[in-house]
């Protein structure tokens, strides 16, 4: 239950034990819990989205949404988000785009990339019924984490250390089979457009991981963030279509 607790106090604000213990060790041993907590974070979301729901029109239940889901997570993989698309975008060398997204200060690429993804977040949430997006709410999280530790699995560390590295190091075979098995026990119950919606969700993920790879000689942390934000949009996206 430690690496579980790790694992939710780093990728939530949710605050269960006192964590004392930070080490590389500790972190990479909670990456085959990151499915588990995106459920929670997932069922968290459709919770408020159904309490909300009696109360508040659609447009701004979707901005509520996006907010709580930022609060919830502390941003954390809106940061990465940005700062990928700083190095990425910035059209420089391999060398200088790592350098780039460990700089802690944001870009013009990383602003505008973020504005995007919450307008089309919006977007999409504001064009769900309410019964779908309790759905969608529940499964975008859950295919974001998934489509996460398959990447941190498959591809290789970028840096020659880093927090990112103590993933990869953790990331085996029986990491991968039981975030893949914690996927589906949440999304099958949920029907065919569940389905559908996490697969293409965490197949794009993937892909955009392996972009990332090819562009940047491997992962970091700030694309696992940015694999994450892209595949809860794609989750969305085919909720809607």
């Amino acid at each position: 239950m430690k690496d579980f607790f790790t694992g939710l106090q780093f990728l939530t604000r949710i605050r269960v034990v006192e964590q004392t213990d930070w080490s590389p060790d500790s972190f990479g041993r909670s990456v085959k819990y990151f499915t588990l907590i995106g459920a929670i974070i997932g069922v968290i979301l459709a919770g408020l989205n159904y309490i909300l729901s009696q109360f508040l029109p659609l447009h701004v239940l979707a901005a509520v949404i996006i907010l709580a889901e930022i609060v919830l997570t502390g941003g954390l993989h809106c940061d990465g988000f940005m700062d990928t698309a700083d190095g990425v975008f910035s059209g420089r060398s391999r060398e200088r785009m790592l350098e780039i997204m460990k700089d802690s200060r944001v870009g013009a690429n990383g602003v505008v990339a973020f504005g995007l993804l919450l307008l089309l977040k919006y977007s999409l949430i504001v064009d769900m019924t309410p019964t779908m997006l309790t759905t969608a709410l529940i499964i975008m999280p859950v295919a974001g984490r998934v489509a996460m530790v398959i990447s941190i699995a498959s591809f290789p560390y970028a840096r020659p250390d880093g927090m990112g590295k103590a993933f990869a190091q953790y990331a085996d075979r029986t990491t991968l089979m039981l975030a893949l098995a914690i996927a589906l026990a949440v999304v099958v119950p949920f029907g065919f457009q569940a389905s559908i919606s996490a697969s293409g969700a965490v197949l794009a993920g993937v892909l955009s991981a392996r972009y990332f790879a090819n562009v940047l000689g491997g992962l970091t942390g700030d694309t696992y963030g940015a694999i994450t934000e892209l595949t809860e949009l794609v989750a969305l996206l085919v909720f809607v279509i």
